[in-house]
């Protein structure tokens, strides 16, 4: 597979009925510029950037997704500063209502009123929460969050966590935090992000010991990926089989990626790992979660 309108044969091959992808950002327009200017000179969070495929109008992003027939994807916005999560889970709630593949997302800060916020974006029907502990730079050990993660804990809400040292270390990445907060909380739902890139072993380890701990691929194995952070070939039977356990989920970054959408897909093929765990990953592990 070479191109992403090779994307809807790939699946039908498999006999998909789509794919669900959990890791897709859309964000407010002011929001996204000013994530893109960041991707598209560096800086400290991004090391030297890159260039960003899928540069384009909302419209025409959405269109693409839905001719490779991309099912379900979450809008992921994340807040990096007091006083934006709620604004901000208003505008993906409202995103998800005006897109029939979008599933609702949300995301919090550790702030005075989270918990409030987080309750009610729940009761709004949101499915999934994003946060990015790199850019947020926040502990998320915090005493704030902790009735928050226990809400999530009882509730089954995944949240889409980005724990790593990915694109380069900063804020409270590492495996630590986040293990500090599922020995308080352990039936937290976490997809840890980019499989814990470059901290593979680390949280490859705490899918291993948390029963909802799932990682997803975003980036991963893809040739951007491998040339800087190489997945360890010694994880590689660990991955087929915790694929196959339900425990690992396709997540791309589109649009802020530095290859195709299709690319990705084909990274995950030719690992080897044979069509049951292709079905798994691209669709059976999400399908329960959201």
């Amino acid at each position: 597979m070479t191109a992403d309108a090779d994307v809807r044969a790939w699946w039908q091959a498999l006999g998909l009925p789509g794919l669900i992808d959990l890791h897709v950002h859309f964000l407010p327009e002011r929001m996204e510029r000013r994530v893109w200017h960041h991707f598209d000179n560096g800086g400290p969070l991004m090391g030297d950037g890159w260039r960003i495929e899928y540069r384009w109008p909302v419209r025409e992003r959405l269109a693409r997704l839905r001719e490779m027939g991309v099912a379900a994807f979450p809008a992921l916005a994340y807040a990096h500063k007091p006083g934006m999560a709620a604004d901000l889970n208003a505008w993906t709630l409202d995103f998800a209502r005006r897109t029939p593949e979008c599933i609702p997302s949300a995301t919090f800060f550790p702030e005075p009123g989270v918990l409030d916020y987080v309750t009610r974006a729940l009761a709004d029907g949101v499915k999934i929460f994003k946060v990015h502990l790199q850019v947020g730079a926040f502990d998320p050990r915090a005493p704030e969050l902790d009735a928050v993660w226990g809400t999530l804990a009882e509730t089954g809400t995944p949240v889409v966590v980005h724990a790593s040292s990915v694109p380069v270390p900063g804020g409270c990445v590492g495996v630590e935090p986040i293990s500090g907060v599922l020995r308080r909380h352990p039936r937290l739902r976490v997809v840890v992000a980019h499989l814990g890139m470059p901290e593979y072993d680390d949280f490859f380890d705490l899918a291993r010991r948390y029963e909802r701990v799932v990682l997803d691929t975003t980036m991963t194995f893809t040739d951007f990926a491998e040339r800087g952070m190489p997945f360890p070939i010694r994880l590689k039977e660990e991955l087929r089989v915790l694929g196959l356990a339900g425990k690992v989920v396709l997540g791309s970054d589109f649009p802020t990626i530095p290859h195709t959408y299709a690319h990705q897909l084909y990274a995950l093929e030719r690992l080897g790992m044979g069509d049951d765990w292709l079905r798994s990953v691209c669709w059976q592990n999400a399908q329960g979660m959201v």
